[in-house]
């Protein structure tokens, strides 16, 4: 979540660009567009499996 508002305060606040960005943080340019891109500062989701894993009982 924080990374996600640095990116964009130094996009807007800053005026950087995306390059720049990229250069400073170490992320790829397709994840700087996409979180510029998405309107509010939201936590990426990720999917989790319903299965069952390893260590569960048998």
């Amino acid at each position: 979540m924080a990374m996600i508002g640095k990116v964009k305060r130094m996009y807007f606040r800053e005026k950087k660009s995306v390059r720049e960005i990229v250069r400073l943080t170490s992320l790829s340019r397709t994840t700087v567009r996409k979180w510029l891109k998405t309107p509010v500062l939201e936590e990426p989701r990720y999917r989790r499996s319903d299965e069952a894993g390893k260590l569960t009982g048998n």
